[in-house]
């Protein structure tokens, strides 16, 4: 038997690390337990509404437990607009709408540096409208 203590693991790769310190500091959450709940409750949102092949890629793209949290959930018959996703994240949560938009967008700035550019311009194509100010963006609309 050996005098050696293993050593500690971590309970997150690196990278999701990374993610939740990115949350964080965007969110200004005061511990990393609070931008966790935020990860957690606003990917699984996600993982309701997005479908297809962005679905996969973005997965592809995550850490894997932030990955584990999009994929865990079965996408809705009914995707909701960007609105009524805030709606419904704070209604699984109590929280003001206010605090609860703040959440979805502090993780989805989180969600865009790992997704990049073009795939997130392909998700917001996906979605119903509303999803793109959520991500930082100006709403792209469809031409007449």
């Amino acid at each position: 038997m050996s005098d050696h203590s293993a050593p500690l693991q971590q309970p997150y790769g690196r990278a999701y690390e990374h993610m939740l310190e990115k949350v964080r500091y965007d969110g200004a959450y005061p511990t990393r337990e609070k931008a966790e709940e935020a990860v957690r409750l606003v990917l699984a949102g996600l993982g309701r509404q997005l479908t297809g092949d962005e679905r996969v890629e973005l997965a592809g793209r995550l850490p894997l437990e932030a990955a584990r949290i999009l994929t865990a959930q079965i996408p809705d018959i009914r995707p909701l607009t960007g609105w009524a996703f805030v709606k419904d994240l704070s209604a699984r949560t109590g929280a003001a709408l206010a605090t609860t938009r703040w959440d979805t967008g502090s993780v989805f700035s989180a969600v865009s540096a790992y997704a990049g550019r073009d795939l997130v311009t392909r998700i917001l194509r996906r979605l119903p409208s509303g999803y793109a100010l959520l991500f930082g963006r100006a709403e792209l609309t469809q031409a007449a």
